[in-house]
């Protein structure tokens, strides 16, 4: 018997050394042949390679049939039987489990739930997974790439070189594996792709990565997978019977590297902001957390919402599991969390997915439907179930892994529209002419469909600026199926109507009354989010007009009626405080502000507003229906006087709110109401505590059961210059 029976073929030898075979795996490893079983392997560096058993027993010497490392020869081992490879040159030798010798990790399930668009928890298979595969302690990577003539994985531990770790391509897929023996936690790594038209592509790291290294490096990170200990169980199990429309809302926005810096202007870690950051939020009296995206991005301008890495938590802050004790911190002082999360968009970084495998794999192959205009960014192929289930098994692995709380949704409506910011003749229309991007409606609507139908209790935001109509429906209905909406109208149209001077506030009454028009058309948040305070629109409190006592008046007014307001409240960073300056992401707050009286007054006055908003059912339970509103004055526009009565479930105690948006009091001010008797004041912006003035109504005021403005009862106000108000009916008191 000649040795071509079991010998490898020149031409084969050839492509294995020059990473080019279209499958390593039929090559190199163990191997039946006519002549028995032979092993081969491509082991650089080597000038002698053994076969032993997985103990170390010798059992054959390979012959080197190419200088470059090519080894092969005959072996009594039978078919699967494990072994190992020992090494040695002139300065080494060492020995190693051959990742030739090991069977798939992934499985025909895997390829078709991939292929189907339904694999949930695809962060289970592909990606590095640290594992146990045959016995053996290593790490399997998969990635998905299925136009590549060859994939390899290069770090560390293969010295960058693409012929030493060449994947096993699952054509059924297009997915690419290969378990590496002895490869662990914090091992840096990318993927080597080879393109369709033979061309090496960049490196890229891995989709699915689950850390990454600390910008302006680029590589994933294999990270540890230790089972975390998570001290949220009452939290998880409240949260599952969860109903967040009827539920206090008050959300505390954050940017995690800018809320506060170190001491020598470094990132704080995760740890540190569990022991600042959660108390703080806490304290205020917020219920919510919300976390600019924490996905790992290459630049900080970004903030986070060009995202790389979508499953990696940033390294500027420390592992994955610091972000895991943040969330657990959190959760154990009564908080929840919700994280930004971005299916709208992604960088074309080089080594990203843009082109991942040498063609358009993850974004839309026509650029009129692949390419955002206004970012320079590249737009998902909503329509391919591949790439909808790779972005499904993201949002579903915050979920699951981190215990997140709920996901709002970034820049929706760039999604929802074929010609959004594109000119006549950039865009292409639908076969029936219409601009709906029904592929990202339908990607929409099952992502709402799988985190509502998977985590009970869990939410999901749409930040949408247009009317599109029945974001927060449910899907069986038309809807997209959000839980919440972000009102950028009324965000719009309140900050306009605050900006003006007061004297001219009677001619854009409007503006404060028009979005009581729509308020229960969707379940609201009314948004004073980070893009209020920056790219030159100032701070919130530098927004208002008049002198330091005015605009932090004013400000204090608007918090009063914004809280008054039906709809959940969201306020971003250092605005609890008046931070004067615009946000400046590569700083921290201006803490030192908080040494002055009027400052320090703005953030006591949040803290009341959010314990007020969460003590009184009626200022939340019913802030996404009508009967849970009720305007008292709201044509007053000559005075600047708008007042309203929100009621909770039973409509039994309900809340006055009155604002005076002018620096004028208004003396014994007749107003309806609904019964006769004494109104407790709850909260005063007026009250020197706060800066103000300290006008108001001496605690209380009494109504007559004297029919006014189609009210039953009626009373005589102090309302306070540029304050708002908040009464109650004293129980005890009542007629």
């Amino acid at each position: 018997m000649t040795d071509l029976t079991w010998r490898a073929r020149p031409d084969e030898i050839d492509a294995i050394l020059a990473a080019r075979h279209a499958d390593p795996f039929a090559v190199l490893g163990l191997h039946e042949t006519p002549a028995g079983f032979a092993v081969r392997a491509f082991v650089p560096g080597a000038e002698t390679l053994a076969v032993e058993t997985p103990e170390g027993r010798p059992l054959t010497r390979l012959e080197r049939v190419r200088p470059e490392g090519f080894f092969e020869g005959l072996t009594p081992l039978e078919a699967r039987a494990p072994y190992r490879l020992a090494a040695a040159n002139d300065g080494a030798a060492w020995a190693f489990a051959d990742p030739y010798s090991f069977s798939p990790f992934l499985g025909p399930l895997d390829d078709h739930l991939l292929v189907e668009g339904a694999h949930q928890r695809l962060y289970e298979r592909l990606g590095a997974q640290r594992v146990t595969h045959e016995g053996v302690a290593g790490t399997n990577f998969a990635v998905w790439a299925p136009n590549a003539l060859r994939v390899s994985v290069v770090g560390d531990f293969n010295h960058w070189d693409g012929r030493r770790a060449q994947m096993r391509k699952r054509v059924d897929s297009g997915l690419w594996e290969i378990f590496l023996p002895g490869v662990g936690a914090g091992a840096v790594y990318k993927f080597e792709i080879l393109g369709r038209d033979g061309e090496l592509l960049p490196l890229k790291a891995d989709p699915l990565g689950f850390s990454a290294e600390l910008r302006p490096s680029t590589a994933s990170v294999v990270a540890e997978n230790a089972p975390f200990e998570w001290g949220d169980a009452i939290h998880m199990a409240e949260r599952a019977k969860y109903d967040p429309r009827r539920a206090p809302m008050s959300i505390y926005e954050v940017h995690l590297p800018s809320w506060r810096k170190g001491a020598d202007g470094r990132f704080l870690t995760y740890d540190e902001l569990a022991d600042q950051l959660v108390p703080y939020v806490a304290d205020m009296g917020f219920t919510h957390i919300e976390l600019l995206p924490v996905n790992e991005h290459p630049l900080d301008a970004s903030w986070g919402y060009q995202p790389i890495g979508l499953f990696a938590p940033t390294s500027r802050h420390g592992a994955p599991d610091g972000f895991r004790r943040l969330v657990d911190r959190a959760h154990q002082a009564g908080l929840s969390v919700i994280l930004d999360w971005v299916p709208a968009h992604f960088p074309t970084d080089e080594h990203g997915l843009a082109r991942f495998d040498g063609s358009p794999l993850y974004e839309h192959p026509d650029p009129r439907r692949g390419f955002h205009p206004d970012w320079s960014t590249a737009i998902y192929d909503y329509g391919r179930r591949e790439v909808a289930n790779f972005l499904f098994a993201n949002a579903l692995y915050w979920l699951d892994r981190f215990h997140i709380d709920g996901l709002r949704v970034d820049a929706v409506a760039s999604m929802l529209y074929l010609d959004y910011s594109r000119k006549a003749g950039e865009w292409a229309p639908n076969p029936d002419g219409s601009n709906d991007n029904r592929d990202a409606v339908a990607f929409l609507q099952r992502f709402n469909e799988r985190v509502y139908g998977l985590y009970p209790g869990v939410m999901t935001i749409a930040e949408e600026s247009t009317a599109w109509a029945g974001v927060t429906k449910p899907t069986f209905a038309g809807g997209l199926g959000f839980g919440f909406k972000w009102n950028m109208g009324w965000m719009n149209d309140t900050l306009r109507y605050m900006s003006c001077d007061p004297v001219y506030r009677k001619w854009r009454h409007n503006e404060l009354t028009f979005g009581l028009l729509y308020a229960f058309a969707e379940n609201f948040v009314l948004p004073l989010s980070h893009d209020e305070v920056v790219h030159g629109k100032g701070a919130i409190v530098a927004k208002m007009p008049g002198d330091d006592w005015r605009r932090f008046a004013g400000t204090r007014a608007y918090y009063g009626f914004m809280w008054g307001h039906p709809g959940k409240k969201l306020l971003f960073m250092g605005q609890e405080f008046g931070q004067t300056g615009e946000w400046n992401f590569g700083a921290g707050l201006d803490w030192g502000l908080l040494g002055f009286d009027l400052h320090r007054g703005l953030r006591d006055y949040v803290r009341d507003l959010n314990r007020l908003h969460r003590s009184r059912a009626a200022l939340h339970a019913r802030d996404c229906e009508s009967e849970g509103f009720e305007w008292v004055v709201v044509d007053d526009a000559e005075s600047s006087v708008f007042a309203f009565l929100r009621y909770g479930p039973d409509r039994a105690r309900p809340v006055l709110v009155l604002v005076n948006f002018t620096p004028v009091p208004r003396h014994a001010y007749r107003l309806g109401l609904p019964r006769a008797g004494r109104w407790r004041e709850i909260l005063n912006s007026d009250s020197t505590i706060y800066g103000g003035s300290g006008m108001g109504n001496l605690g209380a005021i009494h109504a007559r059961a004297e029919g006014f403005a189609g009210f039953p009862a009626c009373a005589e106000i102090e309302a306070p210059p540029l304050a708002a108000l908040f009464l109650e009916p004293d129980d005890d008191e009542l007629e």
